[in-house]
């Protein structure tokens, strides 16, 4: 007799409807405000070649700054919460703080790169607008670049098998997963905007 064991598991959380539609519309008109209105942070996209506005490097206190996003916030802590529960961390006392939240507005023509959230353990997005034809979110198997000579998957190969993995949101809808995990936003094909608030949670006390 023979067994296969499935060992570590990456696990990907999602909330459909995560916050009311009376936020999402909110968060939309602000994020399109700081896409007009935020000078330091087109004047770095522009730097840095990219296509549309994100404030990830221009404002670090936008729950602070603007009322919905403190509104987002605490929604967001609740799933942060039981997301590290169902990950089975030992965090001795200490909680999922929410370290970073940015607004990303993707014309048609933008893309995000892979990359990884260095510096956090939870990561994720809230979807506020998502036009018909937008890109999805890629997650990459973290074990790819150690597969060597392994064969590809077949094309039919079951979701936990594939190799990259695609999720296509809908506005309200959030995602969070472990921030080592590689993950792309492919060309948005759509003719609207795609705009979204990423998020990095780090571990911290309940006083703080």
């Amino acid at each position: 007799m023979s067994t296969i064991t499935s060992l570590f598991p990456t696990h990907i959380y999602r909330a459909d409807k995560a916050g009311p539609d009376t936020l999402t519309a909110e968060l939309e008109v602000a994020a399109l405000s700081l896409s007009r209105d935020d000078i330091a942070g087109i004047k770095w996209c522009e730097k840095h070649g990219y296509n549309g506005y994100t404030s990830y490097a221009s404002l670090n206190d936008l729950a602070w700054r603007i009322p919905v996003f403190q509104k987002l916030e605490r929604i967001l802590d609740r799933h942060a919460l039981a997301f590290a529960k169902a990950l089975h961390w030992d965090i001795k006392g200490g909680r999922p703080v929410c370290d970073s939240l940015w607004v990303n507005v993707l014309p048609e023509g933008g893309s995000h790169t892979g990359h990884i959230h260095p510096n956090s353990v939870i990561s994720g997005t809230y979807y506020v607008k998502v036009p018909q034809g937008a890109g999805p979110i890629v997650y990459e198997d973290p074990r790819l670049a150690r597969m060597m000579a392994a064969p590809p998957r077949k094309k039919n190969a079951p979701q936990e098998f594939q190799s990259h993995v695609s999720f296509r949101p809908a506005p309200g809808s959030m995602l969070m997963w472990e921030s080592w995990l590689r993950h792309e936003v492919p060309l948005n094909r759509a003719e609207g905007e795609r705009i979204s608030v990423s998020f990095n949670y780090v571990i911290g006390n309940r006083e703080s």
